[in-house]
């Protein structure tokens, strides 16, 4: 893929938020209980590092958590510069937001053309994402399916990929790269240590997507400084409302 002919504007940037399926590790049941303990090889009797191990990785993994939030952006030029337009899918329940952001993913970025990207997505983003919608039994988008593809068929970006040249010993955050990048970002109120707190203390889905929308906004300036284009003015990047 040569990312010099690429048309920025058949690429769909995202970012996704999680959390545990239940909040606190005692309201597990029994053999799910058993069965976190099993692959985080931490036994239920050790209740302190049982309880450290759920609080920090429950939410990540996606046997044990669920999806509240797609955050998506994408890139439209007017002919005098460009915006980047943003929509947001969240939910308390993660089989509507799925549905939702499949319908869009088949009815609009549903041929060879089109692209999805995010940081360390093929890690962690787009699987998580597949992963959840088998478990809620829906089809995978085409553009999400890599089932008997050549890796060269498989439509998708990873800015976290494109800054390892081929390294692979590290991990490197978004916010480090805008860091290093001198991005401008926004002073976020929270962070994602902070979102099951807020989903399920607050309540507030809303402060939710309006922080995963931002690190969609970082994701697509970062992208454009990757490929040397100019970033996106403030004023013409649009929230979803």
């Amino acid at each position: 893929m040569l990312l010099n002919t690429l048309n920025l504007e058949k690429v769909l940037f995202l970012d996704i938020e999680t959390v545990p399926q239940v909040y606190l590790p005692q309201d597990l049941d029994e053999e799910t209980r058993k069965l976190f303990g099993t692959k985080l090889n931490v036994s239920p009797d050790e209740i302190g590092n049982f309880e450290e191990a759920y609080f920090r990785r429950a939410g990540i993994l996606a046997e044990f958590g669920k999806i509240i939030c797609i955050s998506v952006g994408f890139l439209h030029d007017t002919g005098t510069g460009r915006q980047l337009r943003l929509k947001s899918f969240y939910h308390d329940d993660e089989e509507t937001l799925l549905l939702q952001f499949k319908r869009l993913l088949d009815e609009h970025y549903n041929t060879p053309y089109h692209l999805l990207c995010g940081h360390n997505a093929k890690e962690f983003d787009f699987p998580y994402i597949c992963r959840r919608m088998l478990i809620h039994g829906i089809e995978l988008p085409n553009i999400l399916n890599m089932a008997g593809k050549k890796p060269w068929e498989i439509a998708h970006l990873d800015t976290m990929e494109l800054w390892k040249f081929g390294d692979y010993k590290a991990y490197t955050s978004l916010a480090l790269l805008c860091h290093v990048f001198k991005i401008p970002t926004p002073k976020d109120d929270i962070s994602g240590a902070d979102v099951a707190r807020v989903y399920y203390e607050e309540k507030n889905l809303e402060r939710i997507k309006v922080y995963c929308e931002k690190d969609v906004v970082a994701l697509i300036q970062l992208f454009l400084r990757m490929q040397g284009e100019p970033l996106v003015d403030q004023a013409e990047v649009y929230h979803s409302t």
